[in-house]
């Protein structure tokens, strides 16, 4: 698939590079070959073309970014309102990932989003996040349309299974051998593998030489729980959660909500992670729901003596289905405040402000929103995203070990990596001319 050519008045020593047989029997046809078309991919894949370097995209989906118009349900939440690398998530060096974050700063890859491609935006006025008219589709398309603009070509149905280290090159797996100046590996992780992206970079890097942070799902929903809380799917409420039995615990804040097989909502995605982690090693996880997001100690100060039921009391506050099913839990369905026995009303405040999640699983790579886990940062050089243990290898985008949570973070951590890695890259180049 031919995105079309800038520049086609090029020197006679680009035509004659790019005709030129390598000792190997290799053809050196191309200056960068990004690998994975996914929003860091192609990232990478602009900010390389629109230099003038020969950039070849390879990616196995056709059309590629179906993420993209997955994302968010279709509206594609492409920024979230404001950058804090306190909330992203790795196993690396915190300090390498704040270097590597705010070295594009928002307001400028917003200017990209809006100038490069083309795209209007907007801001959800509750949430202050940002979206994109038309949502991930027109996402994809404006990318695609730059991507031709720049000068890129892009082959799909392609599918690289090895990087070879001297020349630099990938290998296809129809054996067929692309070299040049530098690669770009942005494959993804292991989410939505419907999309393409089935982990097969995490291989390729561990194979040169990486160290990984074995990858896990993350943003996913939770399964679990008995019938009566299926039976509540669809009703969201906000809450806190808070994960482990440790101080201080992770506590995550949003919407909760019930599902025919377990709970979903942006509160439970954004500590799903915890969860995923601890199945992977075998081990049992707490997470606990503060309805509302109130303490025990809040539930507490509200509860006073009155001539109420505890379920007239409680429906003042919380949904009635939701009152039914925990006072149905703890049997206190008819039981008054007045008459409240000391043992009830602390099993009562429990319940509201500390409540034990019955979950016993995490939804499956295709529920997964991204990976985590992945490429140590350590191994690259923060100013370049350059393999420090492959030379003229780099690296971007879900490959890396760090996520952040729902909100627009992890598309702005693939735009950042691409930028960074794409214009390294074609560096790279311009220095072995």
């Amino acid at each position: 698939m031919q995105l079309g050519r800038a520049g086609r008045g090029q020197s006679a020593s680009r035509e004659l590079a790019t005709c030129a047989i390598l000792r190997d029997g290799m053809s050196r046809a191309y200056d960068v070959v990004v690998v994975g078309a996914g929003p860091s991919g192609m990232t990478a894949a602009y900010r390389a073309a629109r230099t003038g370097r020969h950039v070849l995209i390879l990616d196995r989906m056709n059309p590629p970014g179906r993420k993209l118009r997955l994302a968010g349900g279709g509206r594609c939440n492409v920024l979230p309102r404001s950058v804090d690398p306190s909330v992203y998530v790795t196993d690396s060096s915190r300090h390498t990932l704040k270097k590597i974050l705010l070295s594009w700063p928002l307001p400028e890859v917003r200017a990209f989003l809006s100038r490069d491609l083309g795209l209007r935006l907007y801001e959800e006025r509750k949430t202050g996040r940002v979206f994109p008219v038309g949502g991930g589709e027109e996402v994809q398309r404006r990318f695609l349309a730059a991507l031709g603009r720049a000068g890129a070509e892009l082959r799909t149905r392609k599918t690289v299974e090895r990087v070879l280290t001297s020349v630099p090159a990938v290998v296809l797996r129809n054996g067929e051998t692309i070299s040049a100046a530098a690669i770009v590996l942005a494959t993804g992780g292991r989410s939505y593998p419907k999309t393409g992206s089935d982990g097969m970079g995490f291989e390729i890097a561990r194979g040169l030489g990486h160290h990984l942070v074995e990858p896990y799902r993350a943003l996913v929903a939770l399964r679990g729980g008995p019938p009566t809380h299926h039976r509540l799917a669809g009703l969201s409420i906000p809450v806190t959660l808070s994960v482990g039995s440790g101080r201080p615990r992770t506590q995550s804040t949003g919407d909760f909500l019930f599902t025919h097989r377990g709970y979903s909502g942006p509160a439970v995605l954004d500590v799903s992670h915890h969860a995923a982690r601890a199945a992977q090693a075998g081990e049992p996880l707490k997470i606990e729901v503060a309805w509302n997001g109130l303490s025990p100690e809040a539930w507490e100060a509200r509860l006073a003596p009155s001539g109420k039921t505890v379920a007239g009391w409680l429906k003042a506050f919380l949904p009635d289905r939701l009152v039914d099913l925990l006072l149905g839990e703890l049997d206190l369905r008819e039981a008054r405040l007045a008459t409240l026995q000391r043992a009830d009303r602390i099993r009562l405040i429990m319940a509201l402000g500390a409540y034990p999640l019955p979950w016993s699983a995490c939804g499956g790579w295709n529920e997964a929103e991204v990976t985590g886990g992945g490429v140590s940062l350590g191994d690259l050089d923060p100013r370049t995203l350059e393999s420090q243990v492959v030379r003229g290898l780099y690296l971007c985008g879900e490959v890396l070990d760090a996520f952040g949570p729902v909100g627009g973070t992890n598309l702005l951590w693939a735009f950042v990596t691409g930028k960074v890695a794409g214009d390294a890259a074609a560096e790279t180049v311009h220095a072995s001319t």
